[in-house]
Order: structure tokens, then C-alpha cells, then sequence
């Protein structure tokens, strides 16, 4: 039963990922990165107890309710983007290469490191998909979605490898410190393009 729920969660992040990808409006993005930190727990919840899976949701919906209210706080929406490619169907076809090459490596990974297929593959899709929305923009916001979603990743593969409570602390400061130093750059661009 856990395995088909890992899938589940697998499927989730795929679906979360993409939306990242080719959505253009900030709140259809924070609903994606929401939903994604429900699937990073589920993923995290095969290898920890439930309180330290349930810390990386309530994080991740604090950095998303962060992002939200500084976003709303400035009002409208983020500048267009002028950055090549602007195509959605080019996005589609990124994230399946990402899709392709993630599962690929989970194969090597959840034998190498013993653990679950689907929770290998989770994290090293959700890495990738932030390595690429990382690649495509420059937008504070979305620069900040990309990160959050490469450590949500992250989180994944390390919580296979270790139980550490301190080092789940420490990895709930970086994403809290993350979704402050991110509302503060897009405070700082919301300034600097009304002057």
C-alpha cells in the first residue's frame, strides 16, 4: 500500500513540476509549490516518523505563504518574461527530457542508496525540474520557486539516507531563510521598477 501511495505522490510531482513550468501567474505557482511540498512529504514520511515529515509541509507552506503576501503586498502581477524560449511547448518537452533522464538515474540511485524507486525518482525529478526552472528565468519570485523545489529534492534523497532531527532543523531553516530572502528581492524589484 505505501508503494502505491509513493507513486502517487511520484505522479504529484510530476504534475506540480510541469504546472511550475508553464504557469506564468504567481498564484497558480504557489498552489503548485504547495501542492509539491504535500507530495516532498508523503515522499519523506517512507523514512521519517510523521512529525518530522509534517515539518517539511507546514515549511513549505509557510515559504509559500510568505512568497504569497509579500507578492500581494506589491500588487499586480510580476514583469512579463523576456528570456527565450517563451513557448510552452518547449517547456512540456524540457520537463519530459527531466522526466526521462530522472528516471533513468532513479534506477542506479534506489539501488545504489536501498531505498524505494518512487522516492529516488521523486527527488531526482524534483531536483531536476528545479535545476531547469532555474535555467529559463529572472524573475526574483520564480528564481525563488526554482530553489525551494531543487532543496524540496534534496530533501527527499537526504531524509532516505538519514534521520538526523538536527539536520532537518537545519534544512527547515535554509527553506524558511530562503522564502524570506526571497520575498525581500521581490519587496527590493517591486521598488526598483516604480522608480
Amino acid at each position: 500500500m505505501m508503494t502505491v501511495i509513493n507513486w502517487i505522490a511520484v505522479f504529484l510531482l510530476i504534475v506540480t513540476g510541469t504546472g511550475l513550468l508553464i504557469s506564468r501567474d504567481w498564484r497558480w505557482n504557489l498552489g503548485f509549490l504547495a501542492l509539491q511540498y504535500l507530495g516532498v512529504f508523503w515522499l519523506t514520511y517512507a523514512h521519517w516518523p510523521l512529525t518530522m515529515s509534517a515539518v517539511k509541509l507546514v515549511t513549505g507552506w509557510m515559504a509559500c505563504a510568505a512568497l504569497g503576501m509579500t507578492q500581494t503586498s506589491v500588487g499586480g502581477n510580476p514583469a512579463a518574461e523576456t528570456a527565450w524560449p517563451q513557448s510552452r511547448l518547449f517547456r512540456v518537452a524540457a520537463a519530459g527530457l527531466i522526466w526521462a533522464t530522472s528516471l533513468a538515474l532513479a534506477f542506479r540511485t534506489a539501488s545504489w542508496l536501498g531505498m524505494d524507486l518512487a522516492v529516488a525518482w521523486g527527488s531526482l525529478l524534483l531536483m531536476g525540474m528545479g535545476v531547469l526552472y532555474l535555467g529559463i528565468t529572472a524573475q526574483p519570485m520564480r528564481i525563488v520557486i526554482g530553489l525551494l523545489t531543487l532543496l524540496a529534492g534534496f530533501e527527499i534523497l537526504y531524509a532516505a539516507v538519514e534521520t538526523s532531527t538536527l539536520v532537518a532543523a537545519l534544512l527547515t531553516v535554509v527553506t524558511l531563510g530562503l522564502a524570506l530572502v526571497g520575498a525581500y528581492l521581490i519587496n527590493a524589484a517591486s521598488k526598483d521598477d516604480a522608480l
